[in-house]
This record gives C-alpha cells, structure tokens and sequence, in this order.
C-alpha cells in the first residue's frame, strides 16, 4: 500500500514538514510505502476552467500537477498539509489542489484522505475544512484523528515541541492505515460501489 503526502508549505523542513514526517514514521512501521511532494514555493498556476483535461484525461498545463496526478493515481491514500494563511491554506497548494482535483481521470473513490494544519495560533480548523472538500467531493473517505489534525508552530522546528499536535498526527496515521487496509479488503470481496450516471442541475431560471 502507499500514501502520498503533499507538503503545501514554502519551507521544506518547516513545521508542516515536521507534522508529516511523525505520520510517515507510523506509516513505515506499519509496512506502507510513502513519498512526500514538495508543493510550497512553487510556480503553480490556478485553473483557468479550459475544459481541455475533459479530453486529454490530464491537465492541459503539464507541470506539478500532471505528476501529482500520476502519483495519486498509484497511491491509497492521500494527505494533504498544509501552513495557515490568512485562515486558510498557502494559495500554491489551492492552486494545485483546484487543478489536480478538476483534471484528474483516475476514479478516486475509496482512497482516504486525510487533511493537516499548521499554524501559528489560529485558522488551523478553517483550512481543515478546506482541504477536506477535495476529498468529500471526490468519494473518498476521510481519515479522523483524535481532534482536528493540526499542529502549532511560528518559527521553523517550533512544531516539534507541540505534544499533542504529534500525537494526533500518530493516531490520524494509525486509523488511516486502519481504515485503507479495510477498504482493500471490501473491494477485494464486494468491488466498489456502484456509480450512478452524475446528474447536473444548474440553478438558473
């Protein structure tokens, strides 16, 4: 099995880093493969609802997300982290979120996600909610924790002395193991779920 982790913060190593790397250790305990992208900082353009991924099955900007999307595609399980910005998450990671949610071909049902805040002091539960629309709208379960998966930290490395934010991120990544390993055994024995027809209503008169 694998996850893949999205580190939507310009600082590598920074305190989101820090929130991600304590799930990867429960992660690697457990046998899962895991491999962290690097989004903060980067040049990612925002979608600009050309339509084009509808016929090429991919975005039509070939950048990050277009590896992004090959790489979820392979994975179980997705997290997303994310700094707080102005009470929500740093606008490279909507970007490529907005884009790699939009143009993605791969059926997404089933594969958990799991959402992750840091900030300073506060908007950690409004960028948790944020982050978590990918998934809802998508089909995938969504992991839970023990509170509202989040970490406190200003300065680089600050995170790493917040107790009780590294053991949410320990029991998020103990029951999201929990819950893929279970859903590979449903599909094993009863397949996906069936897939309605989508039936689109615009709210125009």
């Amino acid at each position: 099995m694998k996850v893949l982790l999205i580190n939507g913060s310009p600082k590598k190593d920074g305190n989101t880093a820090i929130m991600l790397n304590e799930m990867v250790k429960v992660f690697d305990a457990q046998g899962i493969e895991t491999e962290i992208i690097q989004v903060g900082g980067k040049d990612i353009r925002g979608c600009t609802a050309c339509g084009k991924c509808r016929q090429l099955g991919k975005c039509v900007f070939d950048d990050i997300v277009v590896e992004a999307s090959e790489k979820l595609a392979a994975a179980d399980g997705l997290v997303i982290g994310s700094p707080v910005y102005y009470g929500s998450a740093n606008g490279s990671l909507v970007s490529l979120l907005d884009r790699l949610f939009y143009s993605n071909a791969t059926d997404l049902r089933m594969k958990v996600g799991a959402a992750v805040a840091v900030a300073r002091r506060g908007g950690i539960t409004a960028t948790f909610d944020q982050l978590n629309k990918y998934f809802t709208i998508s089909g995938m379960p969504v992991a839970s924790g023990q509170y509202w998966n989040g970490g406190h930290g200003a300065a680089p490395g600050e995170a790493a002395e917040d107790g009780e934010g590294l053991q949410q991120m320990r029991t998020l990544a103990n029951n999201m193991a929990f819950l893929m390993k279970s859903i590979q055994l449903g599909k094993e024995k009863f397949g996906l779920p069936e897939k309605e027809a989508p039936v689109r209503a615009n709210f125009i008169r």
